[in-house]
């Protein structure tokens, strides 16, 4: 009211009509503040999220697409020598629970960062080295939160210092309350020790949300409308006729409910009703065209709200040309690079690595000294082509004309390009040395008055 009538008078104004206040913003949702939000809403969009994942297929595929997308066959480090030996073996062992290995592993993380908003892990030492164990993220105890006496705080089980630095977490030892009393009082890690894997969507977020939480309402309501629309579907395909007479005979046997006999007909039955008999049937609903468009709407809203191409959500491939599906790929694959790198190699695999190296080095397994960095290069999976053979080309075309490397295009395959010179020196070696002769490789053709 303040605000209208200041404006009446020409003494406020809001030139941004999206903060005005009138009959057309009234009812809108604000959200003054993102960190409480996150507080209230976590825990019932992850269970809400779970729920979904579930038991709706749509859900289910959305999660499995971005686990797939962003781990595939796992995230390696560009190692040789070794090291790299070293760490291939150490994968098959990193996992506490002997369930999978580490890229095993980081599918799980990410997988319940996005359906729970956030994955949570520790990192322990053992005889036989470091190993992680993957924890539910309810096991952090989101109701912890009070200030600490040296100016830091405790937010939702997360210990600050002073000056807003992570040092801890205070996390349940226990997975579930067990039907025999058991211990739920957290216990103070340092943050060094835990993987706190979740996409940071604003500055100063404490705890990950739901990557579901724009769709989860959406999702539900799909739900109910495709129950719906399947009801409707069973009603329709129960055809009944009825039968009107004059003086109150049948002309077919059946049971009697009252005054009326419940009869059948029978597939290739002929029948010959007398005069003054007459058969009308139920004419049951049909589906329209209407029903089916707007299902793929509300899926194409579902899928944006995950990040998803609608193709990849659905499996539908109707409606796409080369062009097309091209282009939605290419977008979703920028996300996924942003994600890979900004999220999961810096707040999981970075950490690790050097946690890692510590170990072995301790342990003597490999060599170095203790404060000598080992800088790695991650590569991540492959992401496979939509046309191989439009897409080879497009490399080789630009490799040719400077405006990429070898090293590019090889990364971009989630190779190596030193270990894939090495394979390739060593194919050649053993092809020599056993007289075996295959196809040349095409020649690129070399421009006029210069030699190949």
């Amino acid at each position: 009211m303040i605000d209208r009538s200041l404006a009446a008078i020409g003494l406020r104004r809001r030139s941004f009509e999206g903060a005005g206040a009138g009959r057309r913003t009234f009812g809108w949702g604000k959200m003054p503040n993102p960190q409480a939000a996150v507080q209230a809403a976590r825990q019932p969009l992850m269970q809400r999220a779970r729920y979904l994942v579930a038991n709706n297929p749509h859900a289910a595929a959305a999660k499995a697409a971005w686990v797939a997308a962003l781990v595939g066959s796992g995230i390696w480090p560009a190692l040789t020598g070794p090291i790299s030996d070293r760490w291939t073996a150490w994968t098959d062992e990193a996992d506490a629970d002997w369930l999978t290995d580490f890229p095993g592993l980081c599918a799980l993380l990410v997988g319940s960062m996005v359906v729970d908003g956030e994955g949570l892990a520790v990192r322990t030492v053992t005889r036989a080295g470091l190993r992680i164990r993957v924890l539910d993220p309810d096991q952090l105890d989101g109701s912890l939160t009070r200030p600490l006496p040296d100016g830091g705080a405790i937010i939702n089980g997360v210990e600050f210092d002073a000056i807003g630095t992570r040092v801890a977490y205070w996390i349940k030892p226990q997975r579930y309350e067990l039907a025999m009393p058991a211990n739920m009082n957290p216990v103070r890690v340092p943050a060094e020790d835990v993987i706190h894997l979740f996409r940071p969507d604003f500055p100063g977020q404490v705890r990950g949300i739901s990557w579901f939480a724009p769709v989860v309402l959406r999702i539900a309501e799909h739900d109910e409308w495709h129950g719906a629309q399947i009801t409707r579907q069973k009603i329709g395909a129960l055809l009944a006729g009825v039968i009107t007479t004059q003086d109150g005979t049948t002309p077919f046997a059946g049971e009697m409910q009252g005054d009326a006999v419940i009869g059948s007909l029978e597939p290739g039955a002929m029948v010959v009703l007398p005069p003054g008999k007459d058969v009308t049937f139920s004419n049951p609903p049909a589906i329209a065209e209407e029903a089916n468009e707007f299902a793929r709407i509300t899926l194409h809203e579902i899928a944006a709200g995950l990040g998803l191409p609608y193709e990849v959500m659905t499996g539908d491939l109707s409606q796409v040309n080369y062009s097309s599906i091209r282009a939605g790929i290419v977008s979703w694959r920028q996300r996924i690079e942003t994600i890979q790198h900004n999220v999961i190699v810096f707040q999981m695999l970075r950490p690790t690595w050097k946690h890692w190296v510590t170990v072995e080095r301790l342990a003597g397994r490999i060599d170095g000294r203790l404060e000598d960095p080992v800088p790695v290069r991650w590569i991540t999976p492959k992401q496979p082509w939509v046309d191989p053979a439009k897409d080879v080309q497009a490399e080789v075309d630009a490799i040719n004309a400077g405006l990429m490397s070898r090293r590019e295009a090889v990364a971009a395959r989630g190779m190596d390009v030193g270990t894939l010179d090495a394979e390739i020196a060593a194919d050649r070696a053993r092809e020599k040395a056993l007289g075996l002769t295959f196809t040349s490789p095409v020649k690129v053709p070399q421009p006029e008055g210069t030699t190949a």
